[in-house]
């Protein structure tokens, strides 16, 4: 668990990069209507919940460096006993004070008598514009409403600055509490994927591989899976974002799966590709083989210092070079990458960072150069292999083949910890465990 203090401390931090005179505003994210009276399952906005911790909707976070009466406030909702029957516990002002330890805590209600007060008289508002549309019309409307008054010695804040640069920045490196946190996400999501190899057999649903998948992030206590499970099976694989997972599985057919838990605010990214038989095909083991070198080497690139595409260069020249030597693609290696002809069978970059999103914050390049690899942050990689069904350019046996495998790396101060090594990827482990 991310503990107040370590919540605290996220702020105080944030609070050192601001500006002198300033106010940096922070908004929960919206409850979604599903359909009438029922919505979809809630999450935090990330960026609120990386600050406070604070997990209910209607709540804004505002923090005020140097300001003598209190730098942090939060508005929420009211203790509601009749809302509370129906929608679940709210923790109310007063409690919010002392279990999330910000210095005053007001109903959400009282926003309109109290933000603008805060905010007259601050030079600089860090606020992110265009995520919540309907809060960024009521802070314009406070905001001119303070200039409107300037006539009588009001102040208003005179520049906005994007309040998620520094947020970003400051998430793109992990405490030892979230890799902590991240490597549980990983070990559940390892024993998820290992648990839907030990019951493949031919004939098995795509949706039936995600059940077993997902009931084990349950079961282990997970919150949610942190995205929609990919459970591709045949040439289902080749659809990168494929999440229908309604057909049969067949014998002799690849099973690509893309899953990983969301644990206490932490994702997980794990692909595995495997035959549902049990058994690779000569042809099968060829391209997996391939992928499993590329990932291998791209992850003994991963070390402090390193620029970031180091990863996505090491995987593009394997996969190339396999390509070539297996006669699906033609010519010099060296060509073949600088026209990017591997495109049409690996047709995405290496990997992303990772942490409270799957696909999460953080710059990849500062001033337009690759940035480096710094111990705490935390990338993906997963280097894949697909042939479409319908490319009659190349030989029928290898016609609607898919293999992407990946895991989650974290640098260290040496070099870097595979945080989801749970679950087995060469061919013979797989094979191991699949007959078990």
């Amino acid at each position: 668990m991310i503990t107040a203090n370590e919540y605290k401390a996220r702020r105080r931090e944030l609070m050192s990069m601001m500006a002198a005179n300033s106010i940096a505003v922070i908004t929960a994210a919206p409850e979604k209507i599903r359909s009438r009276d029922t919505h979809y399952p809630y999450k935090q906005a990330t960026s609120f919940s990386y600050l406070c911790g604070f997990a209910e909707p209607e709540s804004v976070l505002v923090l005020l460096p140097g300001r003598e009466q209190g730098e942090c406030l939060l508005f929420c909702r009211e203790k509601d006993k009749l809302r509370e029957i129906w929608d679940g516990y709210r923790s109310g002002p007063e409690a919010a004070v002392v279990d999330y330890l910000v210095d005053d805590a007001f109903p959400i209600g009282d926003i309109d008598e109290i933000l603008p007060g805060v905010l007259e008289g601050r030079e600089r508002v860090y606020y992110a514009i265009g995520k919540d549309p309907d809060f960024d019309r009521h802070l314009m409307s406070w905001i001119n409403d303070i200039r409107d008054q300037k006539d009588r010695g009001s102040a208003p804040p005179g520049e906005f600055v994007d309040l998620d640069h520094l947020v970003n920045e400051m998430r793109l490196i992990k405490t030892a509490a979230e890799l902590k946190l991240m490597r549980k996400a990983g070990e559940i999501s390892a024993r998820a994927h290992c648990r839907a190899m030990r019951i493949s057999v031919p004939g098995i649903y795509e949706y039936q591989l995600q059940a077993e998948i997902e009931h084990e992030f349950m079961v282990s206590g997970a919150s949610a899976p942190a995205y929609t499970s990919i459970v591709g099976g045949g040439k289902n694989g080749c659809v990168l974002h494929y999440i229908e997972n309604r057909k049969r599985v067949n014998d002799g057919d690849l099973v690509l799966i893309d899953a990983g838990c969301e644990y206490n605010n932490y994702a997980a990214d794990i692909t595995r590709t495997f035959p549902v038989n049990g058994k690779f095909s000569a042809e099968q083991a060829a391209i997996y083989d391939i992928v499993l070198q590329a990932q291998s080497e791209a992850i003994a690139k991963i070390v402090p210092g390193a620029p970031y595409n180091v990863a996505n260069d090491a995987t593009v020249a394997v996969i190339t070079q396999g390509l070539r030597d297996l006669g699906l693609l033609d010519g010099e290696v060296a060509e073949l990458i600088e026209t990017e002809a591997y495109r049409e069978f690996y047709m995405h970059s290496s990997g992303h960072w990772l942490g409270m999103d799957v696909h999460d914050v953080g710059d990849y390049k500062i001033e337009n150069q690759w940035r480096v690899y710094e111990p705490g942050m935390v990338v993906t990689v997963e280097p894949g292999i697909y042939i479409s069904p319908d490319n009659t350019a190349v030989a029928e046996k290898w016609r609607g083949m898919a293999v992407r495998i990946e895991d989650d790396i974290a640098v260290t101060k040496t070099g870097h910890e595979d945080l989801t090594s749970g679950v087995p990827k060469t061919r013979g482990d797989i094979e191991l465990l699949m007959a078990s």
